[in-house]
C-alpha cells in the first residue's frame, strides 16, 4: 500500500525517509529517524514496534543488515511485513514479506533503500533508486524527486492519498531543541506528492538557510515595499517612503512576525534574505 525510500546524506549529516501511500497520514505510520543513529521504514502490514526497536539498535551500533534481520526474526508476522533501513554509516537494507501484496520489492544503492507493496510494478522502486541517484542538490530535494519518480512510474496501484518527508540532524529541530529538521505531511490530498512539494517550498522560504555574504541590505525601496504590505495587512499606519522612525519600525517587525519571516528579514541589522523579498514581491503583486 506504499512506497518509500530511506537514506543517508554524508554532506549534511542527515538521515531521512519520504513515503506515499493510498492511506490516510501515512507520515503517522512509516516513517522513523534519530539523528546520528539511522532512518526506517516501516510499511505494508506494518510493525510500529520495529521504528522505535530498530532505531535503539541502530543507535547502540548494530548495522542496517543486522537490525532487519533481528527485527524479522522476532515477528511471527515478518511475511507481510515490508522494511527499509539505513544506518549511521549509510549502510542499507530492504526487506519485503513473502505474503506483500502484488507488487512488492525493494532495491538498495549507495546511502538508500527504496521499496514499495502493491504497486504499479517494479519500474516504481527501479525509477525511485534511479531518481535519487541522478538528482542533485539539497537533501530534501532529491528525497522528494525519488518519490516523485515512483509516483509517476505509477505508485501504489489503489491510487493516492497521502505522503510525507522526514528529515533529522543533529541539532536541526527549530531552536536547535531537537534533531527534527524537516517534518512535513500531506495527510489526505488527490496530489500529496506535489502538495508535499509545495510545503517543502513554504519550509525553504521560512526556514532555509542564508550564507552571511549572500543577504541583501535593506535599502529604502525594500522598506518602502514592507510598509507597503504592512498597510495593506493593517499592521502598519505610517507613510510609504523606505524611512522609519522607532514607532515604524516596531510596526513593522509586527508584520514580519506575523508573515514568520523573522528569521530572514532583519530589522535591526538592516539585512534580507533573498528568498524572503522574493516572496515579498511576489505578494506584493498578487
Amino acid at each position: 500500500m506504499t512506497f518509500s525510500i530511506v537514506a543517508y546524506d554524508a554532506a549534511t549529516q542527515s538521515w531521512g525517509v519520504a513515503v506515499a501511500s493510498k492511506f490516510l497520514a501515512v507520515g503517522a505510520v512509516v516513517p522513523f529517524a534519530q539523528a546520528g543513529a539511522g532512518a526506517m521504514a516501516t510499511q505494508a502490514l506494518a510493525n510500529l514496534r520495529y521504528g522505535p526497536d530498530g532505531l535503539a539498535m541502530l543507535g547502540a551500533g548494530r548495522s542496517a543488515t543486522e537490525v532487519a534481520q533481528v527485527l524479522t526474526d522476532a515477528d511471527d508476522g515478518r511475511d507481510e511485513r515490508q522494511l527499509g533501513i539505513v544506518d549511521a554509516q549509510g549502510n542499507t537494507a530492504t526487506y519485503t514479506g513473502r505474503k506483500c501484496m502484488d507488487w512488492a520489492g525493494g532495491v538498495t544503492g549507495p546511502g538508500y533503500a527504496a521499496q514499495g507493496n502493491i504497486l504499479a510494478g517494479a519500474a516504481v522502486v527501479q525509477a525511485m533508486a534511479v531518481a535519487y541517484e541522478r538528482a542533485s542538490g539539497e537533501f530534501a530535494r532529491r528525497l522528494l524527486a525519488a518519490l516523485k519518480a515512483g509516483d509517476d512510474a505509477g505508485g501504489d496501484r489503489r491510487g493516492k492519498q497521502a505522503a510525507a518527508l522526514l528529515i533529522v540532524h543533529a541539532g536541526g529541530g527549530y531552536g536547535g531543541g531537537s534533531d527534527r529538521w524537516l517534518d512535513l505531511r500531506a495527510d489526505d490530498h488527490p496530489d500529496p506528492v506535489a502538495e508535499l512539494a509545495r510545503l517543502l517550498t513554504l519550509h525553504d522560504l521560512y526556514f532555509g538557510k542564508t550564507e552571511p555574504e549572500d543577504k541583501l541590505k535593506l535599502d529604502a525601496a525594500m522598506i518602502a515595499l514592507l510598509q507597503d504590505l504592512a498597510k495593506r495587512s493593517g499592521q502598519y499606519h505610517g507613510e510609504t517612503n523606505g524611512v522609519l522612525d522607532d514607532d515604524e519600525r516596531a510596526a513593522l517587525n509586527d508584520y514580519i512576525g506575523v508573515e514568520n519571516l523573522e528569521e530572514r528579514v532583519d530589522l535591526t541589522h538592516g539585512t534580507i534574505d533573498p528568498p524572503a523579498l522574493a516572496y515579498l514581491e511576489a505578494k506584493l503583486n498578487s
